[in-house]
């Protein structure tokens, strides 16, 4: 018996476990076709334009990305797919096991039952008894016995039934695996092709390496001159508090500085849809090897017209020009800034408070390439910058 509690209760223990595994990757599968789809259809905007463009090869990167995030994720499934195949084999097998012991046990009742199925034999078996106490027991004995002999049935039943559930759930699976299988297959192709189109766009790009080294140092020189007004804005903050430490927060200010700790990893994104097209640090460029691209932020391309909007509720620090960079908006969350750049269109003022979601700009659209429409985005503590793919949810 107590193999057969451990039998079940494996089947449960196994499906629990399976269940979750596959809904945290189903989850993170869906995510990524979800990105892939925006990325396709941001990329379809690009082709209205005849040039080869550095949007069009990081919007292909993207994809790229997405597209092996997804793979990786078809991978890990089939992985648990084959892990719950090969447990829900040797459940199966447990199970047969027991089924066959049971039904031999329960054979062995019926015909100790019959032999004594006689009520003459059975008033013999207690009257033969030597006190009313041993023939008390004798007949509790004769009452256990056949309560047992209708569980031992019921319980064959529950085994059978059991097993058969299991096998219908093997061939859902080996099913399943076999779908993933040509899922990735497909996805492989695909991801084949578009490695191909990157090529050539790379191709087609390194041929303009003069006009790309100019679009560098101009992304170089808007860089600086944001990170100059933020840096200014802490300072002049800072000499306003007289502080050594730092910049002296009020009570509220430290709240929300505490809230925004909190949320690290969950906060919301500055768009209601994109995908980011330039990560945090220093890199390769993805055309000129050779030269090495500093980020403080992500840049994140989203459809035209949307709107940048708080990641968190805070006030706004500073609303500001930034030559050949449009508008930034910088909002503070207790020691912590969030930074919104590359708006043609402000909606806030200095002073403000803002609340979550709250709009605070339209992002520019470059309409000779494309309708590229990126937001620039950072998080600082104070005067050090962080990586906000750390802070966004997933």
């Amino acid at each position: 018996m107590k193999r057969l509690y451990l039998s079940i209760g494996l089947v449960f223990f196994i499906l629990a476990v399976h269940g979750q595994s596959l809904s945290e990757l189903r989850s993170k599968k869906i995510n990524a076709e979800k990105q892939i789809r925006f990325a396709n259809s941001l990329l379809e905007e690009t082709k209205k334009n005849e040039q080869t463009s550095l949007t069009k090869l990081k919007l292909l990167k993207s994809e790229i990305e997405y597209r092996n995030q997804l793979i990786a994720s078809i991978n890990s499934e089939i992985k648990v797919v084959d892990w719950s195949i090969g447990n829900n084999s040797e459940i199966i097998s447990m199970l047969q096991s027991d089924l066959v012991h049971l039904k031999k046990e329960y054979a062995s009742m019926i015909r100790f039952a019959q032999k004594n199925r006689n009520s003459y034999d059975m008033l013999i078996f207690l009257f033969s008894a030597e006190n009313m106490n041993q023939a008390y027991k004798r007949w509790l004995y004769l009452r256990q016995y056949t309560k047992y002999r209708k569980s031992q049935a019921e319980i064959i039943n529950l085994v059978a039934s059991e097993l058969d559930e299991n096998l219908a759930k093997l061939e859902d699976k080996k099913a399943r695996k076999s779908d993933l299988l040509q899922g990735k297959l497909a996805e492989f192709n695909t991801l084949q092709q578009q490695r191909g189109e990157e090529n050539k766009v790379v191709l087609s790009l390194q041929q303009k390496q003069k006009n790309l080294k100019k679009q560098i140092r101009d992304q170089q020189k808007i860089q600086d001159e944001l990170n100059r007004r933020i840096e200014k804005m802490l300072e002049e903050e800072a000499r306003k508090t007289a502080s050594k430490t730092g910049l002296e927060m009020t009570p509220e200010q430290r709240l929300v500085s505490t809230d925004f700790e909190k949320n690290k990893g969950r906060i919301p994104w500055p768009v209601s849809k994109g995908i980011i097209t330039e990560h945090f640090g220093i890199h390769s460029h993805p055309v000129l090897k050779q030269i090495q691209v500093r980020s403080n932020g992500i840049d994140i391309s989203t459809e035209a017209g949307s709107n940048a909007r708080a990641v968190f509720a805070g006030e706004v620090s500073r609303v500001f020009a930034i030559s050949g960079g449009n508008m930034a908006v910088i909002l503070r969350h207790g020691s912590y800034l969030s930074v919104y750049s590359n708006l043609k269109e402000v909606f806030v003022k200095s002073g403000q408070k803002v609340a979550l979601k709250q709009d605070i700009g339209t992002i520019y659209t470059d309409k000779a390439d494309g309708n590229n429409t990126v937001v620039k985005f950072q998080i600082w503590k104070e005067s050090q910058k962080l990586d906000p793919e750390d802070w966004i949810s997933k």
